[in-house]
């Protein structure tokens, strides 16, 4: 069988022990920093990157507006803010492989700079996210990194996904306020950005449509060549480190060799300068030893020029650890000297350089040390009040550990390197959405710091444990069901269970609501709706001891470790009437919808079919079939077996299609009973706005009124967008039975098409009903219900 492309960029960067040394290394040869800016992770224009940090040094950050939370998921079911978990540990992930600073725009769950879904407009994304808040919080990390070059990875130009006009838009704006002392002077100083480039290259593709062409080329970064450690590309590399966006599929198998060319134009200037450039350093710093004439302090001259000589002489030592651990120290000196020599009017200019490099060389020379320490922290999680242990094992004997608490918390020595740890009352539980990951140092409030004397020099860093305890919420518990679906067609009494009840013997209470029954068996509750209940949602609290509690959602996966989502301890309850379909209905899904999950509690008999279940399926045994999203790219089988249920189709059955994409495995010739060709790019066919206006074009279709009446109030309420990856052509077979479009877009009739095919049926949708499902929106209930019926 052949390596996927995450297999063989895993196995091309088996790197040797030495090579988190190596990379840190590269960050000492130069002074310059570049900004990347984009909207969401997996936006960072990462083969460019790679080489500005690991060849020439630069240090790279990122500007990321928000976690994704509205974007796809290939490998789970997360949706929303616990996507926007994965993501976000996706991206720290991400962004250790290339040594990138990374900092969000969103910095909690809640944040108005939110990933609501797919935009086709800048104005309606700054609308939403709030302007003012995207600005004051984008100049913010740009007066905290302080780069010298920003660069965004889109244009602002129609055919771009919404998202990324507007921070690039944003880009523009910020740079000029983190300039300016009077907008937000509490935020932090000023700092002026000296250039912006804009790609010029297109952003066209599957996804976007650029309408312009992009801007002239006024400096190529050629990104071309390996690294002569780490054995691999540069190219190879930033697809290694986009591996870990596995919930967005990325990370692409490049063979060696390749050109690595990135045009650019110098879009803005603070001093006014056009046109081309010879270098990316041109009018900068490019390191320690150009500083002093770039800021104009003559004293820092010879300090600054020494410390440079010692970091060329440290980067030239490897691999021979002790002489680069020698030099570094050298550096490490000059430099703690040099930062008080700093003058009030060019501290802007030189201090935070000198302060990157203080951090760094301290990391560089830990991780040049002979043996570093074996580190344990358990348990793996606790609450508050609760303790920890740590323990520091082969940690050389000049080096001097302890943990770096958050406020509020203790600790005590109770043996050599051995430490115990008192958690405070308060602690408040581990935040999904950190706001600000770096690769210098530690980034959790709970983490090791370390000091040394290395000849000579006194040398202090930090780093984070490998593995970091998760902070559990003072009063929580797991509730059977966090969501459910009453339908009075069939309406049976909702039991819910109560468990994992922290405090434990805590007694759990569940607040009433008019309408409703709650009846209480120990931590067992049944809720009945009275007789004249009508289709309205409701949600139901739950308290421990009198007090709110919450729900903690636990999310690992191998390429991540672990992060928690703490939401209130809530029951979403939707009353729906829906007319259930009749027969055997099989869901076929693949690992990327829980429709089958949705439609169980709606009180549809149905059979969630497993990919080893299908290559002996029994095709007769069902009277439909639902084809879930993306189940023909990674239910594996699947394919195989279409052409039987073509003619199991055209037997009598009916086949449902949920939406896929081109590269989904859908073979427009052979996949439908007649051709269906998926629009691509997305942008170009779909409908962002969910409240679009629907257009029925064939109102007697039994899609639309068998066994349930689909009215226009059916329509509202859809959650997120009506769907994406619309048909563009498909045969004449089959029968268009909706119309509906963006504001001022030409309408889109390919969202749900069905076709006869002998005595059975097609129908492919790429409505996005698994999103109404999993929102329990009534209407997309019922439209689905509608299409099982055979």
């Amino acid at each position: 069988m052949p390596l996927s492309d995450p297999q063989k960029l895993k196995n091309a960067m088996q790197n040797p022990e030495q090579a988190p040394l190596w990379r840190a290394l590269q960050s000492l040869r130069s002074v310059v920093s570049f900004m990347n800016t984009g909207a969401h992770p997996d936006d960072e224009t990462t083969r460019m990157l790679a080489a500005l940090s690991l060849r020439d040094g630069i240090k790279i950050s990122q500007a990321c507006a928000n976690r994704g939370e509205g974007g796809q998921n290939t490998i789970g079911t997360e949706t929303g803010a616990e996507l926007g978990a994965v993501r976000t540990l996706e991206m720290e992930r991400a962004a250790k492989v290339i040594n990138m600073t990374h900092y969000w725009l969103s910095q909690s769950v809640d944040d108005s700079i939110f990933d609501f879904g797919f935009s086709k407009s800048g104005d309606e994304t700054l609308e939403k996210w709030s302007e003012a808040r995207t600005l004051a919080r984008f100049v913010e990390i740009i007066r905290t990194e302080r780069p010298d070059i920003i660069c965004p990875t889109f244009l602002d130009i129609s055919g771009q996904h919404g998202h990324h006009q507007a921070m690039t838009r944003s880009a523009f704006k910020a740079v000029h306020l983190a300039a300016d002392p009077s907008y937000l002077p509490a935020l932090a100083p000023v700092w002026q950005v000296k250039k912006l480039y804009l790609p010029a290259w297109s952003g066209a593709g599957d996804a976007y449509d650029d309408d312009v062409p992009p801007p002239p080329e006024t400096l190529l970064i050629d990104a071309s060549g390996a690294d002569p450690v780490l054995g691999a590309d540069y190219a190879q590399i930033a697809e290694y480190s986009r591996s870990f966006h596995q919930t967005q599929g990325m990370g692409n198998w490049v063979e060696a060799g390749q050109p690595n060319l990135w045009p650019l134009n110098l879009a803005w200037h603070f001093q006014g300068k056009t046109g081309k450039e010879e270098s990316l350093f041109d009018g900068l710093p490019k390191t320690l030893a150009d500083v002093a004439e770039y800021a104009d302090v003559p004293k820092l001259e010879n300090p600054l020029q020494n410390a440079q000589q010692a970091i060329n002489a440290a980067i030239s030592a490897w691999p021979n650890t002790s002489k680069l651990r020698a030099h570094a120290a050298i550096a490490l000196g000059v430099l703690k000297l040099a930062l008080p020599l700093c003058p009030p009017n060019s501290r802007a200019e030189t201090e935070h350089r000198i302060r990157a490099k203080i951090a760094q060389l301290s990391q560089v020379i830990w991780l040049a040390r002979a043996a570093l320490p074996s580190i344990t922290l358990t348990p793996k999680s606790v609450r508050p009040s609760g303790q920890l242990q740590l323990k520091i094992k082969n940690l050389s004997p000049d080096v001097t550990a302890h943990p770096a608490v958050p406020e509020g918390w203790a600790y005590t020595e109770i043996a050599k390197n051995t430490f115990e740890i008192e958690v405070s009352a308060t602690a408040t539980p581990t935040d999904p959405y950190p706001d600000i990951w770096h690769p210098e140092a530690a980034n959790s409030p709970l983490h090791l710091a370390l000091s040394w004397q290395e000849n000579g020099t006194q040398v202090e860093t930090t780093i984070d444990f490998p593995e970091k305890p998760i902070i559990r919420p003072a009063i929580s518990a797991t509730l059977s069901q966090g969501a459910a679906i009453l339908n009075l067609q069939k309406p049976t009494p909702l039991n819910i269970v109560v468990s994992d009840i922290q405090p434990e013997g805590a007694r759990p209470s569940i607040l009433p609501l008019n309408g409703w029954h709650i009846a209480q068996s120990g931590n067992a509750f049944t809720l009945t709706p009275e007789q004249n209940t009508l289709p309205e949602s409701s949600r139901f609290s739950l308290l421990l001891n009198g007090q709110p509690a919450q729900a903690v959602q636990n999310i690992s996966y191998p390429h991540t470790g672990a992060a928690q989502l703490c939401t209130p301890a809530e029951i979403d309850v939707q009353v729906v009437d829906i007319t259930r379909p009749k027969g055997n209905i099989a869901y076929i899904g693949g690992g990327n919808d829980i429709v089958d999950h949705w439609l169980k509690k709606l009180g549809i008999n149905l059979t969630t079919l497993q990919a080893a279940d299908i290559p002996k399926l029994d095709l007769s045994t069902f009277d439909t079939i639902l084809i879930g999203v993306f189940a023909l790219r990674t239910c594996t089988p699947l394919a195989a077996r279409m052409p039987e249920i073509h003619q199991w189709v055209r037997g009598g059955g009916n086949l449902v299609t949920l939406y896929h994409r081109p590269w989904d495995n859908w073979e427009a010739a052979t996949t439908p009973l007649a051709p269906i060709t998926i629009g691509k790019p997305s942008l170009r066919w779909r409908v962002t706005d969910e409240n679009a206006e629907v257009e029925i074009l064939q109102p007697d279709h039994p899609l639309l009124t068998t066994p349930n009446p689909i009215t226009q109030g059916d329509w509202q309420g859809w959650y997120k967008e009506r769907g994406l990856y619309f048909a563009a052509e498909w045969d004449k077979a089959y029968t268009p039975i909706l119309s509906m479009a963006d504001s001022g877009e030409a309408a889109l009739k390919g969202g749900l098409l069905s076709g006869q095919f002998g005595k059975g049926r097609h129908t492919h949708t790429s409505l996005t009903l698994h999103l109404q499902a999993q929102n329990m929106v009534p209407g997309g209930l019922k439209l689905l219900a509608n299409l099982l019926s055979a």
